[in-house]
């Protein structure tokens, strides 16, 4: 039963014929585990939090920095280095201190993927990389899930419900993940503030709806919206009953090509700051993105490396670097076959994580 407390919290809700006090119990009843606490996890879990659901489980290992505040609104200034699990939980708490929030201050993986979802009753994805999705949905089949679905980049967004009821899945829609050099991560494009707000408002909206059976929810739909013209579109899709998950790959990484030479040294920021002096910096951002903030050395963008490796002195070993560790490792691929001789070594996490510590 609500206490008198939870009445008056949840009192919007109670007078909702489709919701009501039974509805509002489901709520309370319900698990939900939030995969990132990040552009959209922030919106998944402010409104999970103020709607009333009882236990939310919240995994992300990452810390909380500057260049995230543009769109994760639940952190400030004062929290930039503190990881983004723990300060999530603490505001929530304040937002509604009738539910459990339990916080997971590790990144997702096959080691604890399975044991993880095994605790919940719903999944909600808020990652930003193909590896990350494709581990939650192979997870959510195997542990029979629903999982909701969302993504942002640039302008666009998406949402679905995957897995719900025998329902079409991730794979489904896409059975193979592109090729890195093909889908930019967010940290490389940018992505417009406010559309995290509202994609994970949709996210949020549509666990809601699973919880409280109400509505209709995005099953075997993929939701597109376009943030600069206010378009949607709901696309169709049906299950594709040749795929069959058996068990998790062995490494998301491999499957999603994350790097393609898995032999390819790499060093830490940390190890970077002690010994910069001994390479020569090869910094491949954009031109955007070197004038913001850069640590000198030659700067040639990725898409233009093949035209001009050559002007890459061969002194030193070369440290390569871009804002996350993706593109760096990619350019390191094609350098590789055109310099053989030179020794190349990868800034592992990238500049995001050297100019934060």
């Amino acid at each position: 039963m609500l206490s008198k407390q939870e009445k008056i919290q949840y009192h919007r809700h109670l007078i909702l014929d489709q919701i009501g006090e039974s509805g509002q119990e489901k709520l309370r009843k319900s698990k939900v585990l939030v995969i990132g606490a990040g552009g959209l996890g922030c919106p998944i879990l402010q409104y999970l939090t103020a709607a009333g659901v009882g236990t939310i489980g919240i995994v992300d290992g990452d810390m909380i920095d500057q260049t995230n505040l543009q769109r994760q609104i639940l952190y400030t200034v004062s929290d930039i280095g503190k990881p983004k699990a723990r300060v999530a939980a603490e505001r929530l708490t304040q937002l509604n201190p009738h539910i459990s929030l339990v916080v997971y201050e590790d990144f997702l993986n096959v080691e604890n993927a399975i044991a993880l979802f095994e605790q919940y009753d719903i999944i909600v994805d808020g990652s930003d990389n193909f590896p990350t999705r494709y581990l939650v949905n192979d997870a959510c089949v195997l542990t029979d899930k629903p999982l909701v679905f969302g993504s942002i980049f640039k302008f666009q967004g998406q949402v679905s419900v995957f897995n719900f009821q025998g329902s079409g899945t991730y794979r489904c829609l896409y059975p193979t993940p592109p090729t890195p050099d093909t889908v930019p991560n967010c940290s490389d494009v940018g992505v417009l503030g406010v559309l995290s707000g509202i994609i994970g408002s949709l996210q949020a909206n549509e666990v809601i709806k699973l919880i409280t059976e109400i509505g209709k929810p995005l099953v075997d739909t993929l939701l597109y919206f376009d943030a600069l013209t206010l378009e949607q579109q709901q696309v169709s899709f049906k299950k594709d009953t040749g795929i069959h998950i058996s068990s998790l790959e062995a490494s998301y990484e491999s499957f999603c090509g994350g790097i393609v030479d898995v032999n390819q040294v790499q060093i830490t920021a940390e190890e970077a700051q002690k010994t910069l002096d001994s390479y020569t910096v090869l910094d491949v951002r954009s031109y955007e993105e070197y004038e913001l903030e850069n640590i000198g050395g030659v700067h040639i963008p990725l898409d233009e490396l093949d035209d001009r490796y050559e002007e890459i002195p061969d002194q030193k070993p070369v440290l390569v670097c871009c804002s996350s560790g993706r593109r760096s490792a990619l350019a390191i691929d094609v350098l590789q076959v055109e310099l053989e001789s030179t020794q190349f070594v990868n800034l592992k996490d990238g500049l995001d994580r050297y100019f934060n510590l």
